[in-house]
């Protein structure tokens, strides 16, 4: 009784974790009528980085920071660095396509063609020799007709946003594969933080270059901003470490998977943005996709707070 009590409980924090990150597209959309999109990425990283501090310092300090790894401190030390770096730069790649993306497209189409990923992954994993089992395929065939249902107009072209954060999808399961190189040897809370500060300061160089950031615009933008640095960085990715624990792998993905659809719901509940009907259907062929992708047999999968949202 007590067992299936705490998987209710992670189920739930799991569950939280994708709504915020559902609900951080909705914020992203937001931050653009004030900041540009690197400005808001090299904010919202950094104070996500500074979030991460506490939570390590916790950690550190209750004796939690990941017992899975034996103590070898100066290999360690190298892995964290060159997956805090990696990570990193992928994730500044992935999130600035998205941002930019997200400015041509509604927050909902951007929510499903981000979590292409989860279809992505196995697919890249067989370049580097890993096999897909049928449902793989299964699941990339639903991708790719979900995908022309929801981004390919009349004219049999793609939309500028949609294209950019397909990029962005394909980028963030490039970073989800080196975080799957180097999540066995080193600190994940750590790692995270590390990521979060390179992309902060990567996404700043534009920023400084481009779009001269003003502090009257950070303030003007400063609820999407903490939203996403804050909630979206900082808190979801702790909820995941939480409620990840005991759970089932493929549940756990699955649960996380639900924020490609509470995106939708978030653009059109607070943006008033709407599908049409040949959109909706394309959300719920991806949809189911992306559950056919998490069956057993797939190539297995290790998710972190890029970060989705």
């Amino acid at each position: 009784m007590e067992k299936t009590q705490m998987k209710l409980k992670n189920s739930l924090l799991l569950l939280l974790t994708a709504t915020i990150w559902g609900v951080a597209f909705v914020a992203q959309s937001v931050s653009m009528d004030y900041i540009g999109s690197f400005t808001f990425n090299a904010v919202r990283n950094l104070i996500g980085a500074v979030v991460l501090l506490p939570v390590i310092w916790f950690l550190n300090r209750g004796g939690k920071a990941d017992p899975q790894k034996s103590p070898r401190p100066e290999t360690d030390q190298k892995a964290l660095i060159a997956g805090g770096i990696s990570c990193g730069v992928l994730l500044c790649l992935a999130s600035n396509f998205q941002q930019l993306g997200i400015k041509y497209t509604t927050v909902g189409k951007a929510g499903f063609i981000t979590a292409c990923y989860i279809v992505i992954v196995p697919v890249i994993g067989l370049f580097l020799k890993k096999k897909c089992g049928p449902f793989i395929w299964a699941a990339v065939v639903l991708a790719l007709i979900g995908l022309y249902l929801l981004c390919i107009n009349d004219g049999f072209s793609i939309g500028k946003g949609d294209l950019l954060v397909l990029i962005c999808s394909v980028l963030f399961a490039l970073h989800i594969l080196v975080i799957d190189h180097f999540s066995p040897m080193v600190d994940g809370v750590k790692m995270s933080c590390i990521q979060f500060f390179v992309c902060g300061v990567l996404s700043g160089i534009p920023a400084l270059l481009f779009e001269n950031p003003s502090m009257s615009g950070l303030l003007d933008a400063w609820i999407p901003i903490l939203y996403a640095g804050v909630m979206s960085c900082g808190v979801a990715y702790t909820l995941q470490i939480v409620g990840q624990k005991g759970m089932n792998p493929t549940v756990a993905s699955l649960i996380l998977s639900l924020e490609s659809c509470i995106s939708v719901l978030a653009g059109w509940l607070l943006l008033g943005q709407r599908l049409s009907a040949r959109e909706g259907a394309g959300c719920v062929i991806m949809f189911c996709a992306i559950v056919l992708a998490q069956l057993p047999g797939r190539m297995p999968v290790r998710r972190t707070a890029r970060s989705q949202g």
